[in-house]
């Protein structure tokens, strides 16, 4: 039987108008302490996008969605918060915002398979 690490994952939305609380999944960040796991994937959807608001600027969203990458990857490239350690990089990255991209709570879970699989089948099922 393969080893199972407890993960946590967060799904990321985008919150075109704050006020009015509606949301679009377009990403997952999944972390998995025991495999030294921080990453995410994501997907603009931009016609779905306008549905919600044709005033998102698209481009800005895109960039949003890098930072995320580049503090997972941390190293330089992750700025001031891609310094600090995983943990705290994650924690971070979901932490309560009013923002035009949120993240949901924090779920966990056990990785039946490596990390990777298991941010991938996430996407799956949540976002695309």
């Amino acid at each position: 039987m393969p080893d199972k690490h407890l993960f946590e994952y967060a799904v990321i939305r985008v919150v075109p108008c704050v006020e009015r609380e509606e949301f679009m999944n377009v990403g997952v960040i999944l972390y998995c302490q025991p495999q030294g796991f921080l990453q995410t994937k994501y997907k603009l959807n931009p016609e779905r996008l306008r549905a919600f608001s044709d005033k998102l600027d698209l481009d800005e969203l895109q960039e949003r969605l890098h930072a995320f990458e580049r503090i997972c990857a941390g190293r330089k490239e992750g700025g001031t918060i891609g310094a600090l350690p995983i943990a705290s990089r994650f924690r971070w990255l979901t932490a309560t915002r009013s923002t035009v991209v949120q993240t949901s709570a924090v779920h966990p879970g056990l990785c039946l398979a490596t990390a990777q699989e298991t941010l991938d089948k996430l996407f799956d099922q949540l976002v695309s």
